[in-house]
């Protein structure tokens, strides 16, 4: 991550440290996997969303994050069938890792 990207995500960090009902980028990664399996309450689940709705570089993490659990569910449940074209080589050599590990 270059200079310029790190001190935008800190500002924007600053930012949603001081805006009422908002999460940071690194609380919200915390609560990703409760999203997912929908066990925020309430109350939490719409502050993650509200971020969602501000966030892109969040919304980009999600959307990794859950291929990326689809991606380590197909490889450790049928550890022979074809990884999909689409997933990156370090992805699949990670969840290899973690699976030998």
């Amino acid at each position: 991550m270059s200079l310029v990207q790190r001190m935008r995500l800190y500002m924007k960090g600053m930012m949603f440290k001081y805006m009422p009902l908002m999460i940071s980028c690194v609380e919200f990664e915390a609560f990703v996997l409760d999203y997912l399996e929908d066990r925020l309450p309430a109350n939490q689940r719409r502050i993650f969303e509200l971020h969602l709705k501000i966030c892109p570089e969040c919304r980009e993490y999600l959307a990794a994050y859950r291929r990326s659990v689809e991606v380590g569910k197909v490889v450790f449940q049928e550890p022979s069938a074809p990884v999909p074209a689409d997933v990156p080589e370090d992805l699949v050599e990670a969840i290899l890792q973690a699976r030998r590990g």
